[in-house]
């Protein structure tokens, strides 16, 4: 290795220096405008109980911040299977894939996976955000052209990023942007990537993959869709948003997590294409890290039967989710989609966002807060979703609080 020589240092310093300076200016924006009050990156739940229902600084709090759309991280089926597997094949894998971390679980979960989507093959990535990174970037390198939704996750945008390959957002749901950048392109249609979502966990709207896949194939390009909030909720069998508009002939390539629907961790990506075996050695997010913990790929393993098997528990979601966005409407605050399982509650700014957020919290009802740079359009929103797991009473409850809190909050 040659030494590095002092202007090497001296450039890399001051990176550095630049870098802390960043940082530092967040950081003190964020004491400005919180002091030293409470705000999402403090809050610790004590203790969960149940799904929905957890303790936070000594009070009881009904969490309409959770991805458990369907309750399953509480199943006593996934449990059991959890706990067998931790007694069979003790409490983690200790290596990749390719080494001694492949385990009949994590194949038997691909099997499944696989049968859950009718398509030939799965592979499982120890993350969602994995998932993501390792598809992307294997299908994708320099010289490709990736075309991506203005809206995608910033998983999404980092294995963009990451792969090599040029690439450009084109304007929400809009197939006419799309086509334009197609028609644009300079590489030929088979170098180009389409992504994605099918539900998009900000505004909660879900993603136009019949039109937009209907585009990218009229220009011959692959269509990857990411399913990580849509599995388990929409579509006959739960495959989500690409199933439920018909349009699953169109897509190439479907991810999605298990951190949502499923209720543990990990992340898989489904295709029609036998090219998805060479994965498994392109994929550096399924080669180089450890894969999931038996016990987690268990309780995944009977999560999906449960949802491919069990219509009645998305009913039951759907039922309630359209209860509460209804009568959030109805009270007069602005959502910023058609009721679904997640949502947002547009705010007026920063200092709103959060003083409701904290009176939220304070009556026991706990939201997720997002900010800019992660929100499209610079809004503040509050986040919520609905789960199977609640029941009425949690629903009337916290419409009782909107309703209390309304005057000041929608008030000019």
């Amino acid at each position: 290795m040659q030494p590095t020589s002092r202007s090497e240092h001296a450039a890399g310093t001051q990176q550095l220096q630049g870098i802390l300076r960043r940082v530092g200016m967040i950081g003190d924006m964020l004491d400005r405008s919180v002091g030293n009050a409470d705000h999402p990156l403090r809050v610790q739940i004590e203790r969960f109980e149940g799904p929905v229902h957890a303790v936070i600084d000594g009070r009881h709090t009904t969490l309409f911040g959770t991805n458990s759309y369907l309750g399953l991280n509480f199943d006593p089926r996934c449990i059991a299977a959890a706990e067998q597997a931790l007694r069979q094949w003790g409490t983690g894998s200790t290596a990749s894939r390719v080494a001694s971390g492949n385990q009949d679980g994590h194949v038997q979960l691909e099997r499944v996976i696989a049968r859950f989507y009718d398509r030939p093959d799965a592979i499982v990535f120890s993350t969602g955000f994995m998932a993501n990174m390792g598809t992307i970037c294997g299908l994708a390198s320099d010289g490709d052209l990736i075309l991506y939704d203005s809206h995608c996750h910033a998983s999404i945008i980092d294995a963009c990023r990451a792969s090599g390959a040029t690439f450009k957002p084109f304007k929400h749901n809009d197939p006419a942007d799309l086509d334009r950048l197609l028609k644009e392109a300079t590489v030929p249609a088979s170098r180009i990537l389409v992504v994605l979502e099918g539900l998009y966990s900000v505004w909660g709207d879900v993603g136009e993959v019949r039109k937009l896949g209907t585009v990218a194939k009229e220009h011959g390009a692959l269509v990857f869709v990411d399913e990580a909030h849509g599995l388990g909720i929409y579509g006959e069998n739960g495959r989500g948003v690409t199933e439920a508009q018909d349009a699953e002939h169109l897509v190439d390539a479907i991810v999605g997590t298990f951190s949502k629907s499923v209720g543990v961790i990990g992340g898989y990506c489904v295709t029609n294409h036998p090219a998805l075996k060479a994965l498994r050695f392109l994929a550096r997010a399924y080669l180089y890290t450890a894969s999931l913990p038996p016990a987690v790929v268990a309780s995944a393993s009977t999560a999906i039967g449960i949802i491919g098997s069990e219509p009645d528990l998305r009913a039951s979601m759907w039922r309630k989710a359209r209860r509460f966005c209804e009568g959030v409407e109805a009270l007069g605050y602005s959502l910023s989609a058609a009721p679904g399982p997640v949502g947002s509650i547009r705010m007026r700014g920063l200092v709103q966002g959060l003083d409701f957020w904290r009176d939220l919290l304070a009556r026991g009802i706990y939201v997720n807060l997002l900010i800019p740079p992660a929100t499209p359009g610079g809004e503040v929103l509050l986040r919520f979703s609905v789960s199977a797991a609640h029941d009425d009473a949690d629903i009337d409850r916290f419409l009782d609080v909107l309703r209390d809190m309304a005057p000041r909050a929608i008030s000019a």
